[in-house]
């Protein structure tokens, strides 16, 4: 059986807006790669990537994308289960609304889809024919 919809709808809410401030131990990062079993890489603001865990709340119940930020929660060098070095306790749903928190780091500027990328992409392109080139 599922879990119930009103789990499902808390876990959402809750990661719609964001906190006033940050803990001491918390902080916004990039989602690199997607390591499997509710494993992220993440890159920090400092460049540092680690490896974190999603929260159980989270579980099947919100989808993180490759590129996309969270609110990781690093713990101390003591207390790491293994190679895990933290928790993502939060997602970033409403990118436009946590970018006006103070606690926003500049490392990780707003992306902006330029033209001129969009001419070199081959994305969609059928491969060049033998008679094109005659």
């Amino acid at each position: 059986m599922g879990r119930p919809k009103r789990d499902i709808r808390a876990a959402a809410e809750e990661s719609t807006t964001p906190p006033d401030q940050l803990g001491a131990s918390q902080s916004v990062a990039k989602v690199v790669k997607a390591e499997g079993n509710s494993r992220y890489a993440c890159s920090l603001p400092d460049r540092r990537t680690v490896l974190v865990e999603l929260a159980a709340r989270f579980r099947n119940t919100i989808w993180i994308k490759r590129g996309g930020y969270v609110l990781v929660d690093l713990s101390a060098p003591g207390d790491q289960k293994g190679k895990v070095e933290g928790e993502i306790v939060n997602v970033v749903r409403d990118e436009k609304e946590w970018r006006k928190q103070s606690y926003w780091p500049k490392e990780f500027p707003k992306s902006t889809v330029d033209e001129e990328d969009d001419q070199d992409s081959t994305t969609g392109r059928m491969p060049p024919s033998d008679s094109d080139e005659e």
